[in-house]
């Protein structure tokens, strides 16, 4: 595969179409969702951040809209947890094998409970990050679902 990220690995052997997005990356940008949504010429509803957080000491997947932001309580909530806090990013790329801005719901190192926005099924195809800066993938939501054994549940404001 061309685009060598274990992302894409996971999705190759799971049997998963998928759809590969490149965009020149923009160094100084730390908004990166959205600086995809608009490289790639689509809505920013349809384009999903990877956040990791830590519900009671251990460390959960949230997967939601860059228009938004993560809802920790209900993630905590979602998770059967009591409380939600952001991971440390280091902490975050060590356990996932990417780095911030480029963390990938599929393919991580370490296999984390995973919760997907229900905003996700309003939409045929969704984005996400692929595994590095500038690169994203297309893929329906059942689709991701099915690949990170994601929960969906109402985890955005």
């Amino acid at each position: 595969m061309a685009y060598g990220t274990p992302a894409t690995v996971a999705l190759t052997a799971a049997g998963v179409p998928f759809t590969p997005h490149t965009y020149e990356h923009d160094t100084s940008v730390t908004s990166f969702g959205l600086e995809a949504a608009d490289a790639l010429g689509v809505e920013p509803d349809r384009v999903f951040k990877t956040l990791l957080a830590d519900v009671d000491g251990r460390l959960v997947v949230g997967i939601v809209p860059v228009t938004g932001k993560l809802d920790l309580k209900a993630l905590a909530t979602a998770a059967g947890g009591k409380k939600a806090v952001m991971a440390d990013p280091a902490v975050a790329e060590r356990k996932t094998g990417y780095v911030v801005g480029g963390i990938s719901p599929i393919g991580q190192k370490t296999s984390h409970p995973t919760f997907l926005d229900e905003t996700a099924e309003l939409f045929d195809t969704v984005f996400v990050s692929g595994g590095r800066r500038g690169f994203d993938i297309e893929l329906t939501p059942a689709d991701l679902v099915l690949v990170t054994s994601a929960t969906i549940a109402d985890i955005a404001r």
